[in-house]
C-alpha cells in the first residue's frame, strides 16, 4: 500500500503500514466470481499463493523424473486445469468463500501428497480382512489441512481428513476413503467397487 507525505496523511502515518500481497493471478483480469472473491480477500489469496507455490513444486520434481516425465507434466497440467474449473464452480455453493478455501486445503494436500512435497509424519501399514497380502499403506503430511498418500498394489490416490465423530477420516477420489480409530481402520475402495475392508495396523514408521 502506497501512503503520501503530507499534511492530509499524517493520520495515516500513526498506524503500521502493512504490506498487501496478492494472489497468483493478474486480478485485473479475473474472470470468476471465485477469481474475484480471493482478490478481496487476504486469507484466500495467501492460499492461492501457496497453492500456486506447491503447484510449481510438483512440476520441478515431475521434471527431475528418470523417466515418464513428459506424461506425469501433462497429467498434471490437466488436472491443475481440471481443480480451477471446480474452483470456479464454487459460485454454485451456499458458501462461496468456504467452498473456495476448502478447494484450495484440499488441493494444497493433494499436490503434497502425490509428489511428496515435504517430509511424511508418518507411514502406516494396515492388513485389512486379515490377509496380509490386502495391505493398505497410508503416508500422513502435516500440510494446512492434514492429508495422507493412500498405496494399495500399483495404485496411488490422496486423501484430505474430514470431520468426524470420533477418530480420523480421510476421503480420496472417487469415493476412497479410510476411518482411523486407534489401531484399527475401516476401509472402502474406490467406485465403482467400493467394497469395504476392515483392518487392523500391521506396523508403524
Amino acid at each position: 500500500m502506497r501512503y503520501l507525505l503530507g499534511g492530509v496523511c499524517l493520520i495515516g502515518l500513526s498506524a503500521p503500514v502493512v504490506a498487501q500481497e496478492g494472489p497468483s493471478f493478474d486480478c485485473a483480469r479475473a474472470e470468476s466470481s471465485a477469481e474475484t472473491l480471493i482478490c478481496e480477500d487476504a486469507e484466500l489469496a495467501r492460499l492461492d499463493r501457496r497453492v500456486a507455490e506447491r503447484y510449481s513444486e510438483a512440476l520441478a520434481a515431475i521434471r527431475g523424473l528418470d523417466a515418464g516425465a513428459a506424461e506425469a507434466e501433462s497429467e498434471l497440467r490437466a488436472t491443475q486445469r481440471g481443480w480451477i474449473g471446480g474452483r470456479d464452480e464454487c459460485w454454485k455453493a451456499e458458501d462461496l468463500r468456504t467452498c473456495v478455501a476448502d478447494a484450495y486445503l484440499r488441493r494444497e494436500g493433494e499436490l503434497v501428497a502425490r509428489w511428496i512435497l515435504e517430509e511424511p509424519t508418518s507411514t502406516a501399514f494396515w492388513t485389512c480382512d486379515g490377509t496380509p497380502a490386502n495391505e493398505v499403506v497410508t503416508i500422513f503430511f502435516d500440510t494446512e489441512r492434514p492429508s495422507l498418500r493412500f498405496e494399495r498394489g500399483d495404485s496411488v490416490d490422496t486423501g484430505s481428513l474430514v470431520p468426524t465423530g470420533s477418530g480420523a477420516r480421510y476421503e480420496g477420489s472417487f469415493g476412497r476413503s479410510i476411518w482411523i480409530k486407534g489401531d484399527a481402520a475401516t476401509y472402502r475402495d474406490p467406485d465403482p467397487d467400493g467394497t469395504t475392508y476392515e483392518c487392523t495396523l500391521a506396523r508403524s514408521e
